[in-house]
Protein backbone atom coordinates (compact mmCIF):
# COMPACT_ATOMS: atom_id res chain seq x y z
CA UNK A 1 0.00 0.00 0.00
CA UNK A 2 2.85 2.42 0.84
CA UNK A 3 4.37 1.83 -2.60
CA UNK A 4 1.07 2.76 -4.25
CA UNK A 5 0.94 6.12 -2.49
CA UNK A 6 4.61 6.81 -3.18
CA UNK A 7 3.99 6.12 -6.87
CA UNK A 8 1.00 8.46 -6.94
CA UNK A 9 2.91 11.30 -5.27
CA UNK A 10 5.83 10.71 -7.61
CA UNK A 11 3.72 10.76 -10.76
CA UNK A 12 1.94 13.92 -9.63
CA UNK A 13 5.02 15.97 -8.74
CA UNK A 14 7.69 14.79 -11.17
CA UNK A 15 6.37 15.96 -14.53
CA UNK A 16 8.87 15.35 -17.33
CA UNK A 17 8.06 15.88 -21.01
CA UNK A 18 9.97 15.21 -24.17
CA UNK A 19 11.11 18.54 -25.64
CA UNK A 20 9.47 19.82 -28.80
CA UNK A 21 10.08 22.92 -30.90
CA UNK A 22 8.77 25.89 -28.94
CA UNK A 23 8.50 29.67 -29.01
CA UNK A 24 10.34 30.30 -25.74
CA UNK A 25 12.08 28.53 -22.87
CA UNK A 26 11.05 29.72 -19.41
CA UNK A 27 13.45 29.48 -16.45
CA UNK A 28 11.92 30.36 -13.06
CA UNK A 29 14.33 32.12 -10.72
CA UNK A 30 16.70 30.14 -8.50
CA UNK A 31 20.32 29.89 -7.44
CA UNK A 32 21.00 26.50 -9.02
CA UNK A 33 22.75 26.44 -12.43
CA UNK A 34 21.36 23.08 -13.57
CA UNK A 35 18.09 24.47 -14.93
CA UNK A 36 19.80 27.16 -16.98
CA UNK A 37 22.35 24.60 -18.22
CA UNK A 38 19.47 22.39 -19.37
CA UNK A 39 17.81 25.37 -21.05
CA UNK A 40 21.06 26.24 -22.83
CA UNK A 41 21.34 22.67 -24.06
CA UNK A 42 17.82 22.85 -25.50
CA UNK A 43 18.62 26.19 -27.11
CA UNK A 44 21.77 24.81 -28.75
CA UNK A 45 19.72 21.88 -30.05
CA UNK A 46 17.34 24.33 -31.73
CA UNK A 47 14.21 23.83 -29.63
CA UNK A 48 13.49 27.55 -29.12
CA UNK A 49 14.90 30.89 -30.34
CA UNK A 50 14.40 32.83 -27.10
CA UNK A 51 14.89 32.17 -23.39
CA UNK A 52 13.16 33.98 -20.55
CA UNK A 53 14.82 33.74 -17.13
CA UNK A 54 12.67 35.30 -14.42
CA UNK A 55 13.59 36.33 -10.92
CA UNK A 56 14.81 39.03 -8.60
CA UNK A 57 15.25 37.12 -5.35
CA UNK A 58 13.26 35.03 -2.91
CA UNK A 59 10.49 36.98 -1.20
CA UNK A 60 11.45 35.36 2.11
CA UNK A 61 15.16 36.24 1.91
CA UNK A 62 14.93 39.72 0.40
CA UNK A 63 18.19 39.33 -1.50
CA UNK A 64 19.79 36.92 -3.96
CA UNK A 65 20.72 33.95 -1.79
CA UNK A 66 23.82 33.00 -3.74
CA UNK A 67 25.00 30.29 -6.10
CA UNK A 68 23.97 26.84 -4.87
CA UNK A 69 26.31 24.78 -7.08
CA UNK A 70 29.19 25.42 -9.48
CA UNK A 71 30.37 28.57 -7.72
CA UNK A 72 33.85 28.02 -9.14
CA UNK A 73 32.40 28.43 -12.64
CA UNK A 74 29.65 30.95 -11.92
CA UNK A 75 31.46 33.40 -9.69
CA UNK A 76 29.97 36.76 -10.62
CA UNK A 77 28.68 39.38 -8.23
CA UNK A 78 25.02 38.63 -8.95
CA UNK A 79 22.41 41.01 -7.60
CA UNK A 80 19.42 39.08 -8.93
CA UNK A 81 18.47 35.56 -9.96
CA UNK A 82 18.07 36.86 -13.51
CA UNK A 83 21.69 38.08 -13.61
CA UNK A 84 22.88 34.70 -12.37
CA UNK A 85 20.80 32.71 -14.86
CA UNK A 86 21.87 34.97 -17.73
CA UNK A 87 25.53 34.31 -16.88
CA UNK A 88 24.94 30.55 -16.79
CA UNK A 89 23.19 30.69 -20.15
CA UNK A 90 25.93 32.76 -21.79
CA UNK A 91 28.69 30.53 -20.40
CA UNK A 92 26.84 27.61 -21.95
CA UNK A 93 26.66 28.98 -25.46
CA UNK A 94 23.56 31.19 -25.50
CA UNK A 95 24.07 34.63 -27.11
CA UNK A 96 22.95 37.61 -25.04
CA UNK A 97 20.47 38.73 -27.70
CA UNK A 98 18.49 35.51 -27.27
CA UNK A 99 17.92 36.16 -23.55
CA UNK A 100 14.85 38.13 -22.50
CA UNK A 101 14.77 40.00 -19.19
CA UNK A 102 12.47 39.67 -16.19
CA UNK A 103 14.18 40.61 -12.96
CA UNK A 104 11.34 41.64 -10.67
CA UNK A 105 9.68 38.39 -9.58
CA UNK A 106 10.09 37.17 -5.99
CA UNK A 107 7.99 33.97 -6.00
CA UNK A 108 6.91 31.34 -8.51
CA UNK A 109 3.47 32.66 -9.45
CA UNK A 110 5.04 36.08 -9.98
CA UNK A 111 7.64 34.43 -12.26
CA UNK A 112 4.75 33.34 -14.45
CA UNK A 113 2.80 36.61 -14.27
CA UNK A 114 5.76 38.86 -15.04
CA UNK A 115 7.00 36.53 -17.76
CA UNK A 116 3.63 36.93 -19.45
CA UNK A 117 4.05 40.71 -19.29
CA UNK A 118 7.44 40.37 -21.02
CA UNK A 119 6.22 38.11 -23.84
CA UNK A 120 3.18 40.34 -24.42
CA UNK A 121 5.40 43.43 -24.53
CA UNK A 122 7.80 41.77 -26.96
CA UNK A 123 4.95 40.59 -29.18
CA UNK A 124 5.81 36.92 -28.67
CA UNK A 125 2.79 34.68 -29.16
CA UNK A 126 3.51 31.61 -27.06
CA UNK A 127 1.78 28.67 -28.69
CA UNK A 128 4.21 26.24 -27.09
CA UNK A 129 6.66 26.89 -24.29
CA UNK A 130 9.26 24.85 -22.42
CA UNK A 131 9.78 25.27 -18.68
CA UNK A 132 13.17 24.34 -17.21
CA UNK A 133 12.79 24.04 -13.44
CA UNK A 134 13.90 21.78 -10.60
CA UNK A 135 12.50 18.27 -10.83
CA UNK A 136 10.57 18.54 -7.57
CA UNK A 137 9.20 21.96 -8.57
CA UNK A 138 7.70 20.73 -11.83
CA UNK A 139 4.00 20.37 -10.98
CA UNK A 140 3.72 23.75 -9.27
CA UNK A 141 5.56 25.52 -12.09
CA UNK A 142 3.25 23.90 -14.60
CA UNK A 143 0.20 24.95 -12.56
CA UNK A 144 1.24 28.60 -12.43
CA UNK A 145 2.51 29.03 -15.97
CA UNK A 146 -0.52 27.21 -17.41
CA UNK A 147 -2.82 29.58 -15.53
CA UNK A 148 -1.00 32.55 -17.03
CA UNK A 149 -0.64 31.02 -20.52
CA UNK A 150 -3.97 29.13 -20.82
CA UNK A 151 -3.78 29.09 -24.60
CA UNK A 152 -0.29 27.54 -24.77
CA UNK A 153 1.00 23.99 -24.67
CA UNK A 154 3.61 23.93 -21.91
CA UNK A 155 6.27 21.24 -21.62
CA UNK A 156 8.31 20.58 -18.50
CA UNK A 157 11.97 19.74 -19.17
CA UNK A 158 13.44 19.76 -15.66
CA UNK A 159 16.90 19.32 -14.21
CA UNK A 160 17.97 17.58 -11.03
CA UNK A 161 19.51 19.29 -8.02
CA UNK A 162 19.76 16.01 -6.13
CA UNK A 163 16.11 15.17 -5.46
CA UNK A 164 14.71 12.84 -8.11
CA UNK A 165 11.63 10.69 -8.69
CA UNK A 166 13.73 7.66 -7.72
CA UNK A 167 15.20 8.88 -4.42
CA UNK A 168 12.99 11.59 -2.90
CA UNK A 169 11.45 9.28 -0.28
CA UNK A 170 14.85 8.07 0.94
CA UNK A 171 15.98 11.27 2.70
CA UNK A 172 14.45 13.76 5.11
CA UNK A 173 15.25 16.60 2.72
CA UNK A 174 13.58 14.82 -0.20
CA UNK A 175 10.47 13.93 1.79
CA UNK A 176 10.14 17.47 3.08
CA UNK A 177 10.62 19.07 -0.34
CA UNK A 178 8.28 16.80 -2.28
CA UNK A 179 5.45 16.59 0.23
CA UNK A 180 5.68 20.37 0.75
CA UNK A 181 5.14 20.72 -3.00
CA UNK A 182 2.08 18.48 -2.78
CA UNK A 183 0.72 20.64 0.04
CA UNK A 184 1.42 23.90 -1.79
CA UNK A 185 -0.29 22.71 -4.94
CA UNK A 186 -3.35 21.90 -2.86
CA UNK A 187 -3.49 25.08 -0.79
CA UNK A 188 -2.69 27.37 -3.71
CA UNK A 189 -5.14 25.71 -6.09
CA UNK A 190 -7.66 26.07 -3.26
CA UNK A 191 -7.27 29.84 -3.58
CA UNK A 192 -7.44 29.71 -7.36
CA UNK A 193 -10.72 27.77 -7.31
CA UNK A 194 -12.22 30.20 -4.80
CA UNK A 195 -11.18 33.15 -6.94
CA UNK A 196 -12.55 31.58 -10.12
CA UNK A 197 -15.88 30.96 -8.38
CA UNK A 198 -16.02 34.51 -6.99
CA UNK A 199 -15.71 33.28 -3.39
CA UNK A 200 -13.75 34.89 -0.56
CA UNK A 201 -10.11 33.77 -0.66
CA UNK A 202 -8.61 36.34 1.70
CA UNK A 203 -5.94 35.03 4.01
CA UNK A 204 -4.77 32.33 1.57
CA UNK A 205 -1.17 32.62 0.40
CA UNK A 206 -0.12 32.10 -3.21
Amino acid sequence: MKEKFLRQFTEFIFVNDQPQEADVIFIPGNGWPQMAERAAELYREGYAPRLLPSGRHSITKGTFSGVRAGANVYSGDYRTEWEFIRDVLMKNGVPQEAILREDGATYTYENALLSRAVTDREGIQVKRGIICCREEHARRCLLYYQLVYPEAQLLICPASTGITRDNWYLSSRGIEKVLSEVERCGTQFHKILHREAGLDCSGMDM
